[in-house]
């Protein structure tokens, strides 16, 4: 059987707990088993109802929390949240997953799991809660997944007495003995196939009792908006850093060109400056006078 309550109503009943004492949530633990807290606690989760896990024994919850954060915050607060489970002991409070990503927007979007004794879980949402609103946070999403696994678990157990009883039954007709060989054979074929769907509710049935042992809790982080695919940056700075980077280029690229072109330039102009040069001039005058020289006279014509 599955169990829902959606964002609005668990975002009431998983903050309103973090005035509670440990023993209120379900738990005895000495002072120095504290749960490390934030002690502030926000206005809005002052009049939030407190709904106890009391009367749901047997159900293996999974809480999920999405804070909402300016960036630069976020990986100091995901710290805070681990060290928090850290304190707290591996008996009590496991960090199973850490995550920390600057998306293609520069945004960031970041993940904490955690797998928590049952009685302290919602405190520790509560408290983790506080943190976030101390670092000028809001909690943007809760809500908590129920499984009612106790009931599956017993279940189980009933389908396994069930198949044991139907596994003495036939070990009994195989000690009675007047089975031919085929009848002998499927006999021991049913004996194994339920051995083998009891193996299996054992195995479903410490997984179920591993998930009411440990409480999942997921936080997750993102970012508090900004310019799609800009972020919290100074477009106004990015724009100039653009327009320098590409003056830089432009630069670059004509210095680039001057130095390929400018010996040939300067070699034109040398043979340019020859050429127009006294003597050079002189030695085309010479050349012309002397062409005329030789050119023959054609007499006149009548």
């Amino acid at each position: 059987m599955k169990i829902r309550l959606l964002a609005g109503a668990m975002a009431l009943a998983l903050v309103g707990c973090s005035e509670r004492s440990s023993e209120d949530a379900g738990i005895s633990a000495p002072a120095d088993t504290e749960i490390p807290a934030v002690t502030e606690e926000s206005a809005d989760a002052a009049a939030a109802p407190r709904i106890g896990i009391e009367a749901a024994p047997g159900v293996a919850f999974d809480y999920a929390y999405t804070f909402r954060l300016v960036d630069k915050h976020i990986a100091k607060v995901q710290e805070e949240h681990a060290a928090a489970c850290e304190t707290l002991g591996v008996q009590r409070c496991r960090i199973v997953d850490v995550r920390y990503q600057l998306s293609d927007e520069k945004l960031v979007e970041a993940q904490t799991q955690f797998k928590l004794d049952p009685g302290i879980a919602r405190k520790f949402g509560a408290n983790a809660i506080a943190s976030v609103e101390k670092a000028d946070g809001v909690l943007a999403d809760a809500s908590v997944a129920g499984e009612d696994v106790g009931t599956e678990i017993l279940a189980s157990q009933q389908r396994s007495a069930g198949s044991e009883a139907e596994i003495a039954r036939l070990e009994a007709r195989l000690k009675a003995g007047g089975l031919d060989k085929r009848e002998r054979a499927e006999v021991l074929a049913q004996v194994n196939q339920l051995r083998g769907q009891m193996g299996e509710e054992r195995q479903s049935r410490r997984t179920g009792e591993a998930r009411i042992a440990w409480t999942s809790v997921a936080f997750n982080y993102v970012s508090d908006g900004g310019l799609p695919g800009i972020g919290h940056e100074n477009p106004f700075a990015n724009a100039g850093e653009t327009l320098m980077r590409s003056g830089s280029t432009a630069l670059t690229f004509v210095l680039t060109l001057g130095a390929a072109v400018l010996p040939w330039a300067m070699l034109l102009a040398l043979l340019a400056a020859f050429w127009r040069s006294r003597f050079v001039s002189a030695v085309r005058q010479q050349l012309r006078s002397t062409q005329k020289a030789n050119d023959p006279v054609l007499p006149p014509t009548s």
